[in-house]
């Protein structure tokens, strides 16, 4: 064992056989043997060995943790279910085994065991905890049901009863039993009865989580509409805390439903169960500013009743009520938050809320006043005010970002916004001074102040100011120099790296953000969108596999979470960890990964390295088989993740949301009927039957050819729903959602090319039962479409021509499309060779039948059907097409590398001698990255090339 847990595993099977030589029954010595194997992976003899002890039921701790460690490696979670029910039969008593039993059922979600196995160890040993083990199954019976009307009646009732049960013989014990029965009413929707557990005897355990109770009561408050008690609740709470954001808000909530309503509070007794209810605006407006008044006295400034006064303001407004002068005008109260505390970075977060209640024409003038409150001081006359410590240049940082927030530097031309450039650049340089203590992993002061500039640079570059994006890439470098931490320079490189189209930069970037487990389901998009589009196959593979990595873990590690959270008696965490493993197994995410990840292997390995045949089975795909969950596809994407400080109007909104998850879908079903109908050709192997014989229906062939034009049909129907998607010309914002490849797909006739190549096949298959005898008109047929595929496959090469990288009035222009297509060019000849040698096997079969035929009749002038003349014309046309682009390719990869960036005099002198430095480095990077993909998609084709030659009939 020793040997095992140090990694040496073929010693531990060294050890292993010596025992077994003294002890040849040793069950324990052959399960570690397993172990052993497995990890050196030799995997069906360890199979083998556990099996053979596994079938003698063996009883021994030992053995049987041993077992459970071999399977859960072997990720067959399911085995271990049954080593324990032939275990728990020998020793019936035995708490340990049971509850082992227990845990492996939760492993596999089986829930209506897991209940038996819970009241079976309630009955051995009668402790609280595994009778809710047992409730809690039913609960889980309750959720995972697919019938909603089961559920309220059988498992819930059910449940609910055995607690009841419970609380009648008075042996409730832990917070964790009240919670289960507050979450069973609250499921049942028996509001009531979850309020009086709470607010009675049971509720005085719920004390872990601060405020536990009060939530708990005015979620069912809401519930129940009784608005008096939330208001109450809310007030009194506040009274407590003024700085509590959610009980402003039920505060507000329940006013407004109050005055709505009409409500009057009761002459005589109490307003409602939580005491004195508010219930006009005068009351209101009256709170909040006794809240303020309180403030003022409290030892640390708190945000909460300011903030308070300004949303009160707001629904107000909303309302369309006049009451809102009694609270003053928002401008000035806006201004007097900022003098308290615009020191905070919070500042800005606070007031971009209620930036709405300012008059438009107001805004300049509100700068303004909020600059003269700064303490900024200037060297000399005509030199930038700057601050004299960290607090004012929080407070400057403040009043930047509400003048991008504003659009008051969205109205600049082209020459105010460089000298706003200039001018934040000085004031972030100027700002590191204060950082100087700063550790490596912590943000400069000042480093918003850079990426205010190179937002101001990047509208420059979208209005078609070209230099303007190099130096939005070498201040961000500059940035990062002195921040190697920030976050938010690298995701704003990588995004400006990839509308580049420079790939090579980006893979060390995103590893240096060091994402963490379900990141790589929030931001991977940004990754696994650019890589195989860009020519990066090898890190579009490696980046494929740190996605998927995560998710196939998911699967195993929530079961783990599940099982700690009924040890530990966190039920109401248990339906929460259900959940978030099905949201990421419905990932829209995940789908577009898999499928990419099978195409990108079968571009890189099929027909080269392996068959096509041994590859579609090595990932067990197949034609009929579709498995993403295209009704469940949700959107995990953060696409918020990139801090912008624009005005709504130019803001990501929830339209482009929408639309761009209805984009990436419509795209995801058109790379999965690809792989679906790719993966479809080896299953049309070539039968010899004669012509009209009954049995072509009966093998199935006939019926994958069914399946093939099924999905041709599918295909066509998604290709229609995508062209008119792309008529609404939808742009999505600078730092919103990448498109995906759709449109280029589209222009650049791939699209066509993928599509007439999947029909041919249909007619080769016809052309395989008819036979080459009465099949003129199809080879006819053949013939032209192998002369239009040539024709649609040089059209698409010629979309690829033209210089990647050139240089123009001094600036670099980078062509990326040229790059997609170039990448789009790879796999579609790589789909038209899968389709030749389909071709190839249906008609190398005729060839050898009548070239015995010839043999045989002695004749010399036996007539070749045209079809194989058209398939030789074909091949010999493909082959020189795919030598040209790799010449092309290798003319590219010539004129990258004499390409000397050196000589690009940078016309613009405002650039200072650090960030020349910068902007080589940047250039110098790009240069690079196109060279090595120009570079993987040659050795990619030659490749190719090598496999046409081997199609010669």
């Amino acid at each position: 064992a020793d040997y095992l847990d140090n990694g040496n595993n073929k010693m531990a099977i060294q050890q292993a056989d010596k025992l077994l030589k003294k002890h040849k029954d040793l069950h324990c010595a052959k399960v570690l043997k397993a172990i052993g194997l497995q990890r050196t992976g030799k995997q069906d003899e360890a199979y083998a060995l556990a099996q053979e002890v596994a079938a003698l039921e063996p009883t021994d701790d030992n053995s049987l943790q041993a077992l459970t460690i071999l399977y859960r490696e072997m990720h067959r979670p399911e085995l271990v279910t049954k080593l324990y029910e032939a275990a728990v039969k020998k020793v019936p008593n035995s708490e340990e085994y049971h509850s082992h039993l227990f845990m492996a059922y939760a492993r596999v979600g089986e829930y209506k065991k897991m209940q038996q196995a819970g009241m079976a160890l309630y009955k051995i040993v009668p402790k609280n905890p595994y009778y809710f083990w047992s409730v809690m199954s039913l609960i889980m019976q309750s959720i995972s049901a697919q019938d909603e009307n089961l559920s309220k009646t059988m498992f819930l009732p059910l449940a609910e009863r055995m607690v009841e049960k419970m609380v009648k013989e008075d042996k409730i014990e832990a917070e964790a039993e009240v919670e289960l029965y507050y979450m069973i009413l609250e499921r049942l929707e028996k509001y009531k009865e979850a309020l009086d557990v709470v607010r009675g005897k049971l509720g005085e355990k719920l004390t872990s989580e601060l405020q536990s109770r009060e939530n708990k009561c005015m979620a069912m408050y809401k519930k129940l509409h009784r608005w008096p008690e939330c208001n109450a609740l809310a007030r009194r709470l506040l009274l407590k805390n003024s700085d509590d954001w959610q009980f402003y808000i039920t505060y507000f909530d329940s006013v407004f439903q109050l005055i709505d309503e009409s409500w009057t509070p009761p002459a005589e007794e109490e307003h409602s169960l939580e005491g004195e209810v508010h219930c006009s605006i005068e009351q209101a407006v009256n709170f909040i500013e006794e809240r303020i008044t309180e403030e003022s006295k409290s030892s640390r400034p708190l945000r909460g009743p300011y903030l308070a006064k300004l949303e009160l303001i707001r629904r107000l407004r909303h309302r369309s009520c006049n009451d809102e002068y009694k609270l003053g005008d928002p401008e000035e109260l806006m201004f007097q938050y900022f003098k308290k505390f615009g020191d905070k970075p919070c500042c800005f977060t606070d007031l971009k809320v209620f930036v709405d209640l300012l008059p438009p024409s107001q805004y300049t003038k509100f700068i303004r006043q909020l600059l003269d409150v700064i303490p900024l001081a200037a060297a000399a006359e005509n030199e930038v005010a700057l601050p004299g410590d960290i607090k004012a240049l929080q407070q400057h940082l403040c009043v930047v970002q509400l003048s991008r927030l504003l659009g008051i530097y969205h109205a600049m031309e082209k020459k105010q916004k460089l000298a706003v450039v200039r001018e934040l650049m000085l004031r972030y340089r100027h700002g590191l001074e204060f950082g100087k203590s700063c550790l490596k992993t912590e943000l400069q002061f000042s480093d918003y102040y850079c990426l205010l500039a190179v937002h101001l640079l990047l509208d420059l570059w979208l209005e078609g100011e070209e230099a303007a994006v190099w130096q939005c890439l070498t201040l961000l470098e500059e940035g990062l120099s002195h921040s190697p931490s920030n976050a938010q320079f690298k995701l704003l490189l990588i995004r400006i790296y990839c509308r580049l189209g420079a790939f090579e930069p980006v893979s060390e970037l995103y590893s240096s953000l060091d994402a963490k487990h379900i990141q790589h389901d929030t931001i991977g998009y940004l990754l696994t969108r650019y890589a195989g589009s860009l020519g990066h196959y090898a890190a579009a593979s490696q980046s494929c596999n740190f996605a998927l990595r995560f998710f196939h873990s998911n699967q195993k590690d929530t079961s783990e979470y599940i099982i700690q959270a009924y040890k530990y008696g966190a039920f109401e965490k248990i339906p929460e960890f259900i959940a978030f493993r099905n949201r990421l197994n419905s990932s829209l995410h995940f789908a577009q990964v898999r499928t990419e990840r099978m195409l990108l292997d079968l571009l890189l390995e099929a027909n080269i390295s392996t068959s096509l045949e041994e590859s579609i089975k090595s990932m067990s795909l197949s034609p009929e088989e579709d498995d993403i969950p295209w009704k469940e596809l949700r959107d995990n994407r953060d696409l918020t993740v990139l801090f912008s400080w624009d005005p709504k109007d130019r803001d990501i909104s929830e339209e482009h949301r929408k639309l761009s998850l209805e984009e990436e879908t419509l795209w995801l079903r058109i790379r999965s009927l690809t792989l679906r109908l790719v993966s479809g050709l080896p299953t049309l192997g070539h039968t010899i039957q004669p012509k009209n014989s009954e049995k072509t229906a009966e093998n199935g062939v006939s019926s994958k050819i069914d399946t093939i034009r099924a999905l041709l049909q599918q295909l066509e129907a998604a290709v229609d729903s995508g062209k008119k998607f792309l008529e609404q010309k939808i742009q999505y914002p600078v730092l919103g959602p990448p498109p995906t490849r759709m449109a280029g797909f589209f222009s650049n006739g791939s699209c066509q090319c993928q599509t007439s190549l999947f029909y041919l096949v249909s007619d080769i298959y016809e052309l395989d039962t008819n036979g080459l005898e009465d099949s003129a008109e199809i080879q006819e047929r053949i013939g032209n479409s192998f002369k239009s595929l040539v024709e649609r496959l040089t059209d698409l090469f010629n979309k690829c021509k033209g210089d990647l990288i050139e240089v123009r009035d001094g600036t670099l222009k980078t062509h990326p499309n040229l790059l997609e297509n170039l990448v789009f060019f790879v796999e579609t000849i790589s789909i038209a060779l899968w389709v030749s040698s389909y071709c190839d096997s249906v008609l190398r079969p005729f060839k050898s039948n009548l070239q015995k035929k010839k043999k045989k009749k002695k004749e010399s002038s036996v007539a070749m059907p045209p079809v194989f003349t058209h398939f030789l014309d074909y091949v010999t046309e493909l082959q020189t097409l795919t030598s040209n682009v790799i010449d092309h390719i290798k003319g590219l990869e010539m004129i990258l590398t004499a390409l000397k960036l050196e000589e690009l005099s940078l016309k613009d002198t405002l650039l200072l001698q650090e960030e020349k430095k910068f902007t080589k480095t940047v250039q110098g990077k790009v240069q690079s990255s196109y060279h090595h993909s120009v570079q993987e998609i040659g050795e990619l084709l030659k490749k190719r090339l090598d496999t046409i030659k081997k199609l010669k009939i």
